[in-house]
């Protein structure tokens, strides 16, 4: 099972034809939506970042003092001296240094315990609710899929992942999909005078100028994503990784596309991308280790370049996974599919701290955390503040939603 069947088996149908990647777009459609339909430097934008196979929300924002934390996982806990100090008794994972510094400066915002009623452990079928957010029945859209219905233009949504996730497809309008690896310029003699295009020439007209520096920051573009493209090192091995694939080493590059494409005004309001490999069964410790420090460095540079820009400031990025594990560590110093775990959102328009109530390690349901926060209120809560949209539009049935969490 690989990730495009784990995508297209989630249960939204749109979704399964759009894995075949008919809606690509290429960069000069991109450039020239930039062009003619400028992104509002005052309009909000949501970049969500998924992080496939269910990531272990107990050793990213650890309970290190609470002593049924250290005694459940004997082998696999964090003690108080080695983990990030947030306060509350909680702190981060060692290796998530940079988000600590922008706890630090009040940029980040852990949303605790959440889940959905009725956990289920299955990766497709939790993926599929959080993705179309609708826990009680299989429904054909997701999401983002049903806000990009009121757009009607599929370029309000663009998904820099290898897949179109199914939290993109609506009933009548599915996002775009501008992959990492899907710039191709010129190379050799072709390729030099092409980059020389992109030379500055004093008291140059300020629309040739403008042309200038798009060829300067296509380039740079490709400078950066080109090795994450073509670095076998970094490709996914969709087979091996199954439902925990989604690029382990490309988020970095995936969030430089994702900035690229803001500071030129692609008038894209909501962006998807992803990272793999959380389902960590066995010696969980090293490897969720080096995936959250992978993460930190893509999370905390993306958004220190996006404070450079007005466009860029009125970006909030929501990271979520879909269920945590449970709170025993099992015998492979691994820990097994549990439910809750924390979501993070990041950026200027973020008020800074903790929302939700932690859960509680000892009042467990068959030993799985307790959800204290329905995933559905942070998503109204974007829908509403980063979107200006009515969330009861896309959240049927649900009017809750997390107050204080952005600012108007």
């Amino acid at each position: 099972m690989n990730r495009r069947r784990f995508l297209t088996l989630s249960g939204v149908t749109a979704g399964a034809a759009l894995a075949l990647g008919a809606t690509r777009v290429d960069w000069d459609r991109l450039m020239t939506a930039a062009h003619d339909d400028p992104l509002d430097p005052g309009a909000g934008v949501l970049v969500v970042v998924t992080l496939y196979g269910g990531n272990d929300g107990l050793n990213t924002v650890v309970p290190a003092v609470d002593r049924a934390y250290q005694d459940a996982r004997p082998d696999l806990a964090y003690r108080p001296e080695d983990v990030l100090d947030l306060g509350e008794g909680l702190g981060l994972n060692p290796g998530m240094t940079g988000l600590k510094r922008l706890w630090d400066d009040r940029g980040l915002a852990i949303v605790r315990g959440v889940g959905y009623p009725k956990p289920d452990h299955s990766h497709f079928r939790s993926m599929a609710i959080w993705q179309t957010a609708s826990p009680a029945t299989a429904v054909p859209t997701g999401w983002l899929g049903r806000w990009l219905d009121t757009q009607a233009d599929p370029l309000r949504a663009l998904s820099v992942e290898p897949v179109l996730p199914p939290m993109l497809a609506g009933a009548t309008t599915a996002a775009a999909s501008f992959p990492v690896g899907g710039l191709d310029l010129p190379k050799g003699a072709l390729g030099q005078a092409y980059a020389a295009l992109g030379t500055a020439v004093p008291g140059e007209d300020p629309r040739r100028a403008r042309v200038a520096g798009s060829i300067v920051d296509l380039h740079r573009a490709v400078d950066l994503l080109g090795k994450a493209a073509h670095d076998p090192s970094t490709e996914d091995d969709e087979d091996a990784k199954g439902a925990s694939a989604g690029g382990a080493g490309n988020l970095a590059a995936q969030l430089d596309l994702v900035a690229t494409l803001i500071e030129a005004a692609v008038p894209t309001r909501v962006y998807s991308a992803s990272l793999g490999g959380f389902d960590t069964h066995a010696d969980e410790r090293d490897t969720q280790s080096r995936l959250l420090t992978g993460l930190d460095a893509a999370l905390t540079g993306f958004v220190e370049r996006l404070k450079r820009s007005d466009r860029g400031r009125q970006v909030v990025v929501l990271v979520y996974s879909e269920f945590g594990r449970r709170v025993r560590a099992n015998a492979s110093d691994g820990t097994d599919h549990g439910t809750a775990g924390p979501v993070f959102l990041l950026g200027d328009k973020v008020n800074h701290g903790f929302f939700g109530a932690q859960p509680s390690l000892t009042d467990l349901d068959d030993g799985d955390l307790k959800q204290t926060t329905d995933f559905r209120d942070v998503y109204a809560t974007v829908l509403s503040d980063v979107l200006g949209t009515d969330p009861g539009r896309v959240l049927t049935d649900h009017r809750g939603r997390v107050d204080g969490l952005l600012r108007a």
